[in-house]
Parts: structure tokens; C-alpha cells; sequence
């Protein structure tokens, strides 16, 4: 059965006129005249059959039934205005935390910010560079995009990107001391972003592990600071299919090898659980997710062939 509501008019006239104690003034808040919120009152009164208000020299006190309605009628509007106004209030507009992998915040998410940028004028960002899975519970920041296994408990996780592993080197060290072989490898200094492993596990593929052994080799605290030592002639890094593709691109890297193997990680972005639905958050996220498809898509040939060099090196192994 269908619910009986007095008429929205003279109820906006009650509210305003029981807040003001004044039907002037009232009638000046709703741009209305004096007689028409008497009328819009007298019509809600006959249709209560109630008295509402009472007059006391120059102002209105509300009866005991005007009391009563009174909390009902300004909870209701107040929800509506609330409710109006988070249907209204722009979803792409704030402040942003974001924490990245190093790496991947200098040669992909920074270059892409302009796109961002013009796309969502009116978000503020403020960029950390970190690979620590603490940094997901940390209050002051609200998305985080990681490198590593995605076994991070208590937050909301998903799976970015899976990576490819190649050499890369700069085009000036390449043509000083040229790549034409895996063994010429031995002629260059190893770059190394982690313990080795990495390494170890593109020339277990390419058949020439023991190319490490006596070698000149470089410990890199992680893979931006390989690539920038690779960038400037200073040995050969291992870039992967996100991070290496601007600068290979550009051509301040090559990869002499068609050769790549699947990393032992993967990119992940997470956040707190309680932020999964905040709006500013969730465009973010769509963002980056949308942003790296364009990339696949604008890269197919060059996907497809990685994928076919890794199904081939895993054959290797």
C-alpha cells in the first residue's frame, strides 16, 4: 500500500518557516512571495487537519503537532540535500597518494602523467617511489603498485601486468664494443637490479650460464637505478616489457637478443580494504588498468613474439 505524503511545496514552507519564526523571511530564503507561504501553510494544515503554528506578537512558535513534524520534515530534506550533493560532487577531484615501484614510477607511470593529467584535471597526486608491501597499510597512502609474488594479506589486490626479462644496453657501448653473439656478453659489464637470480635465469635459457663467473658485475639496489647505469654506457641491465619499453622507444636502449624470459614477479596494485570504494580511488585504479591495455594493444606484434620467446625458453629450460 502506497505511502500518504503531504505535498513537497508547503512542506519546504513549513521547514523554512518554523527555522525563521518568520514568513517574510521564509518566502526571501524560497524566492517566493509572503502570501504564498501563508497559502503553501494553510494548505498543509487543512490537509493534517492540524494547527501548526501560533502567532506570538510579531513571530510564529510551532503547536505541539508543528513540534512534532518539525525533526521528521528537516531530517528528510537534509538527507535529500546529502544525497544530491555526493550525486553531484565531481568523483574525479582530490588529493592521491600513490606509492610505485621505483622503476616503473620513473620510465612508465611519470611519463604517462600527462595523459592523467589531461584526463583528470583535478586530481592532485603525490608519488612515492617504494616496492614495500607495508606501504599498503600506511595511512597516507591510498594505491600502491608493487612488484613481487602478491602474497600480502588483509588488502585488496590485483594482478597489474606479468613481465618479460631481455638484456638492454646503450646504443654508444653496443657500437664502441658490439653484442653480435651471447658471448660477447663476456666483454661487458653485468648490471645486476637484485641478487642475481634474474640474471642467472636469462642465461640458463640462452644456454650460457657460466658467463657470470669471473665477470665484471654491478649491484644495483633495484632495476631503475640497472636501467640508468645501462642508459649511460656503464653495462648491460636486464629491462623488462614495461619499464624498458619508453627508453627503448626513444632509443636510449637496444636489445641485441630476441630472447626474453618470463620474470620470477609480477606488477600488482593494491590498496587498503576501506579504500576500495572511495571514487577518487577507483578512477585510478581504472586508469592504470585501461592505460596498460592501450599498451598491449599498441604492442601486440612485439607481445606476441615475447610470448612466443618465452614459451621457446622455456623449452631451453
Amino acid at each position: 500500500m502506497a505511502k500518504r505524503l503531504p505535498p513537497l511545496n508547503p512542506l519546504r514552507a513549513f521547514e523554512a518557516t518554523a527555522r525563521h519564526g518568520s514568513l517574510t523571511k521564509a518566502a526571501s530564503e524560497l524566492f517566493v512571495t509572503h502570501g504564498a507561504i501563508s497559502h503553501q501553510i494553510k494548505a498543509l494544515e487543512a490537509s493534517l487537519d492540524v494547527k501548526l503554528f501560533e502567532r506570538t506578537g510579531q513571530r510564529l512558535r510551532l503547536t505541539a503537532h508543528g513540534a512534532e513534524l518539525l525533526p521528521a520534515v528537516s531530517s528528510a530534506f537534509d538527507g535529500i540535500a546529502a544525497a544530491t550533493a555526493r550525486m553531484t560532487r565531481p568523483t574525479s577531484a582530490g588529493s592521491l597518494t600513490v606509492n610505485c615501484v621505483p622503476a616503473l614510477l620513473s620510465f612508465w607511470l611519470i611519463p604517462m602523467l600527462g595523459s592523467f593529467t589531461a584526463q583528470y584535471p583535478e586530481i592532485r597526486l603525490t608519488l612515492d617511489a617504494s616496492n614495500d608491501p607495508a606501504r599498503i597499510h600506511a595511512p597516507n597512502v591510498d594505491v600502491c603498485i608493487l612488484y613481487g609474488d602478491g602474497n600480502w594479506p588483509d588488502c585488496w589486490l590485483k594482478l597489474w601486468t606479468q613481465l618479460d626479462l631481455f638484456p638492454v644496453v646503450s646504443p654508444t657501448l653496443i657500437h664502441n664494443r658490439p653484442i653480435r653473439t651471447i658471448r660477447d656478453l663476456g666483454d661487458h659489464t653485468i648490471l645486476h637490479a637484485d641478487d642475481g637470480r634474474e640474471w642467472h635465469t636469462w642465461l640458463a635459457a640462452a644456454d650460457a650460464r657460466d658467463l657470470l663467473r669471473g665477470r665484471n658485475q654491478h649491484r644495483m639496489g633495484d632495476a631503475r637505478l640497472a636501467l640508468e647505469a645501462a642508459v649511460h654506457g656503464h653495462g648491460v641491465a636486464l629491462g623488462d616489457t614495461v619499464t624498458a619499453s619508453g627508453l627503448l622507444a626513444k632509443g636510449q636502449l637496444v636489445a641485441p637478443f630476441n630472447l626474453a624470459v618470463p620474470a620470477a614477479d609480477d606488477f600488482y596494485v593494491a590498496c587498503r580494504n576501506d579504500l576500495t570504494e572511495a571514487p577518487i580511488v577507483k578512477v585510478f585504479i581504472d586508469w592504470l588498468f585501461a592505460r596498460i591495455e592501450a599498451d598491449d594493444a599498441r604492442t601486440e606484434p612485439q607481445t606476441a613474439a615475447r610470448r612466443a620467446l618465452r614459451r621457446a625458453a622455456a623449452t631451453i629450460r
